[in-house]
């Protein structure tokens, strides 16, 4: 049994999808960003850095609990156990990991801050907005651009296609729209209409519409102010 410490954000449907890819079993654990229980500390014991997703295998290394942050790490663990979306094979699976870790670190933290200037900011600052559009459009860019070359982004769906999904389905947030994109557009209808995707995202859909406007108590548990 695998218990996923989730909300419905981008990082959270990652683990959320791919535990529905490989048609696991597991529970999921509500941690409601908006009321702060990202700081608790029985949440705090199994990610110190307060962040959704994680999980904790019950049947982990040597039989025991085994506790996993950090969502490319949780997509790699479980690839790896159940040999599932990242090959063996040593380009293959090295042309995932390039993928992978560039959503991770620089897909995902980009659009983060563009969604925190653009939408969460309390105060609208011209320039972290200039800078990040800009930001934005280069990621996309280069996305279209091997969506050109190849049907995934490691050449057959992967983790890498789970990590990167949920992003592009918040492009509302970082002000794109997918008719500007036909090769990320093409990519993201097929991904969209499997069912394990379909599956992972539906995950505390009633937890979906969730608010957190600048300066209230929500955003202020967001982001740590509280």
């Amino acid at each position: 049994m695998i218990d996923l410490y989730f909300w419905p954000t981008p990082n959270g449907y990652k683990a959320a999808i791919m535990l529905a890819e490989l048609d696991l079993e597991y529970r999921v654990v509500p941690v409601d960003i908006t009321a702060g229980e990202q700081f608790h500390p029985e949440f705090l014991k199994i990610n110190p850095n307060n962040k959704v997703p994680a999980i904790v295998d019950h049947d982990g290394p040597h039989n025991k609990p085994y506790a996993v942050f950090e969502s490319a790490v949780v997509l790699i663990y479980l690839a790896e156990k159940f040999g599932k979306f990242l090959s063996q094979d040593p380009e293959k699976r090295y042309d995932t990991l390039k993928w992978l870790v560039f959503q991770n670190t620089t897909m995902g933290p980009m659009l983060g801050q563009a969604h925190h200037f653009m939408v969460y900011a309390t105060e609208k600052i011209d320039y972290a907005i200039e800078r990040y559009d800009r930001e934005v459009g280069r990621i996309y860019n280069i996305l279209e651009k091997r969506l050109g070359e190849s049907e995934y982004l490691a050449g057959e769906y992967s983790i890498a296609d789970i990590s990167t999904f949920p992003w592009v389905r918040t492009r509302k947030l970082h002000r794109r729209e997918l008719s500007e994109y036909p090769n990320i557009d093409r990519w993201y209808q097929a991904i969209k209409d499997r069912p394990g995707v379909r599956a992972g995202i539906n995950t505390l859909s009633d937890s979906k519409q969730w608010e957190a406007k600048p300066g209230t108590e929500a955003w202020k548990n967001m982001f740590g102010k509280n």
